[in-house]
């Protein structure tokens, strides 16, 4: 079918109501600069869900890393977007301001020189993020054993996005359908969301990240739900398989294994993390701490954000006391974040 007839058949839509989650930040970026909202009937939903890995990373890992760094001899390494992420206490951006070692990289694999180079100093790479960044930390221990470096650690916060869903296919009944996160899609392949589709009877489709790749999956879904079928799709089908990289994957199990996980504002979900396995503790900065559930701060609504139970607009704090600059909840603080794509769209 050609986008025209695509788009004619959405922004025609009169049926029930629909609510379609678009679990990827990427796409949720997309569909503002694309203006999807705008050619697309009202009756069809868009809403975002827990894409973002530092939205949902929890305020005591948060925690430790300021702990960390603002001991004698100890460096954080992080990337950019953990900088403003409020713990209980602080951020690693005003710990530094306190006098902590921190320092932004932007590969993990930068990590390597930077310990090399300072050897009386125990740096700590914060490895946070879902199965799209793993392989990458794997590799990052790989060198660190193949190069005998001992003052490299590494502590988790890996989310899988998988038992995330499952959670939100069983508690929020009112999400009709999923856009299937692309970039994790790469490595986990499509196959992953079949049980999820049977069970709960939900289309997920996966789609690419240009606006007529979205709409072709919108239209997908649409049509699904119109024949009262529940499949998975691929549409993307130049960088997803159905079986995943298992080059990737195999990478990770040599490395990780699953673990219950803290998700910030929604609480633990069983089997969502990826710690590092015990006979590699010796390069673990505390990964395996036990995690405490803290409260979202007062009148932040980002746990029913990333549950795609309201829009972003719909937190009485959004745009008046939250903003990039001064945000108070997880959402606004990364660029994957529901609220600060909102926020810079809006």
């Amino acid at each position: 079918m050609k986008l025209e007839q695509v788009i004619k058949a959405l922004k025609e839509y009169d049926g029930e109501p629909v609510k379609i989650m678009e679990v990827c930040g990427t796409h949720t970026k997309s569909i503002f600069q694309s203006g999807i909202r705008t050619i697309i009937s009202p009756k069809i939903q868009l809403i975002s869900g827990p894409g973002c890995p530092v939205c949902v990373t929890s305020p005591a890992y948060i925690d430790h890393l300021t702990d960390l760094s603002l001991k004698e001899k100890y460096c954080v390494l992080t990337f950019g977007d953990m900088m403003k992420v409020k713990g209980t206490k602080l951020s690693l951006t005003e710990a530094k301001a306190m006098g902590a070692q921190v320092k932004v990289l932007y590969s993990p694999l930068a990590a390597i020189a930077e310990a090399e180079r300072n050897l009386d100093t125990q740096y700590v790479f914060a490895a946070v993020g879902f199965e799209t960044t793993t392989p990458i930390y794997a590799l990052l221990l790989d060198e660190i054993r193949k190069r005998k470096i001992k003052n490299l650690k590494l502590a988790t916060s890996i989310k899988t996005i998988l038992p995330a869903l499952s959670f939100i296919c069983e508690n929020e009944t009112s999400i009709d359908a999923f856009l299937s996160p692309g970039h994790v899609s790469v490595i986990t392949g499509s196959k992953i969301y079949k049980g999820l589709a049977s069970t709960y009877h939900k289309p997920f489709v996966v789609a690419g990240f240009e606006g007529e790749h979205i709409l072709a999956a919108i239209y997908e879904i649409m049509s699904q739900l119109k024949g009262k079928r529940y499949e998975v799709r691929n549409l993307y089908s130049n960088a997803v398989t159905e079986e995943g990289n298992q080059k990737a994957e195999r990478l990770i199990n040599q490395y990780f294994e699953e673990a219950n996980g803290i998700w910030r504002g929604i609480g633990m979900i069983e089997q969502s993390a990826l710690k590092l396995k015990e006979e590699y503790k010796e390069y673990d900065a505390g990964s395996r701490e036990e995690e405490i559930i803290e409260e979202l701060p007062k009148g932040c609504r980002c746990a029913d954000v990333i549950l795609g139970r309201i829009q972003p607009v719909e937190c009485p704090l959004f745009q008046k006391v939250c903003t990039p600059l001064h945000a108070v909840g997880p959402c606004m603080v990364s660029a994957e974040g529901a609220c600060g794509i909102w926020y810079q769209n809006s």
